[in-house]
């Protein structure tokens, strides 16, 4: 069982570090080219359809898997350990930052060029470094397989 949820971690892990990594090479450089208005209704737009149960499954997900893993195997437990407090550092990064700056740009009108310049800069600086967290937390739980491996 322990194997079994290790790793569903890592697979959890590397879904969503995979996420944010295409958010930071590829979604916000190119709606950086559009308009003010395609910028904030495409952000808009993205912030709704994200939370959804496949989302939430590996976004929150990942950092339960790898907590549960901690008391399951002792082995690998401090890859484990480093890996859920990646994890838990991404959801905190997330809560505390990238969310209240979505409803904020939710609820900021139609002033397009405004909310896209107190939105934008601030987002992708969050976002990158909720990626590193968020990858670093997998590369830690497949440290974790490799290491109980042998």
């Amino acid at each position: 069982m322990s194997t079994v949820v290790l790793v569903a971690a890592v697979i959890a892990a590397g879904l969503i570090a995979g996420l944010f990594y295409a958010y930071s090479c590829s979604v916000m450089p190119g709606l950086a080219r559009g308009d003010d208005k395609t910028f904030v209704e495409a952000m808009r737009g993205i912030n709704v359809a994200i939370v959804n149960p496949v989302f939430m499954l590996t976004f929150l997900g990942a950092p339960v898997l790898a907590g549960v893993a901690i008391f399951l195997d002792p082995g690998p437990r401090p890859w484990v350990i480093a890996g859920f407090v990646c994890l838990a550092a991404m959801l905190v990064i997330t809560g505390a930052l990238n969310i209240p700056l979505n409803n904020a740009l939710e609820s900021g009108g139609t002033d397009y060029a405004a909310l896209r310049a107190q939105f934008e800069t601030s987002w992708v600086r969050w976002n990158v470094l909720r990626t590193v967290a968020s990858t670093a937390g997998f590369g830690c739980l497949v440290a974790a397989v490799l290491t109980r491996r042998g």
